[in-house]
């Protein structure tokens, strides 16, 4: 059997930074979200270096340790869903790379996210509203909260795309040396 150290001490120390990160948003609420994105960022960069199954077994062991060290058990669930959109998005982009003959990936790569995003936030919305908003749920507010949804995929696909070519990009040499 071959073990590769330096993966499993990066995915250890990865999972470490990520379940901190989820802790801290219990810690300051302001910065919840941009919190928890940081920390599916771990995901991402487990994803891209290792691939999509080794990536859901970090998903996997990182909500585990998250559920278990936080106050804050719902941002566990926060923090998977966007784990989960993640290594389905990766999954999509590999899945097109492979395409030869299939013109416009890149308007078929955002269909992709968006129907992974939708297919997962839109449930959450309509069948458990007080997760996710304080007041009674109006037509109004719903497609409100779907709107600004959409705009707030955006802007996390966005970031973790500027994560993943700036910042990891520049990271990944020091860490990743052989």
């Amino acid at each position: 059997m071959h073990v590769n150290a330096r993966k499993i001490a990066l995915s250890g120390v990865l999972a470490a930074f990520a379940v901190v990160l989820i802790v801290l948003g219990s810690i300051f609420e302001t910065s919840t979200l941009f919190l928890l994105a940081a920390a599916a960022f771990c995901v991402g960069i487990v994803v891209r270096e290792w691939g999509i199954a080794y990536g859901a077994v970090f998903l996997t062991a990182c909500t585990l340790l998250g559920v278990i060290v936080s106050p804050q058990k719902m941002y566990c669930v926060t923090f998977t869903a966007m784990g989960i959109y993640l290594l389905l998005a990766e999954a999509g982009w590999e899945a097109l790379a492979k395409a030869e003959r299939i013109q416009k990936k890149k308007i078929i790569l955002w269909v992709w996210k968006y129907l992974v995003f939708n297919s997962m936030f839109l449930p959450a919305l309509y069948f458990f509203p007080s997760l996710l908003v304080a007041k009674k749920m109006t037509k109004t507010l719903f497609f409100v909260m779907v709107a600004a949804g959409q705009a707030g995929i955006f802007i996390f696909d966005r970031a973790y795309i500027y994560f993943q070519a700036e910042v990891w990009g520049r990271l990944r040499g020091k860490v990743m040396k052989q």
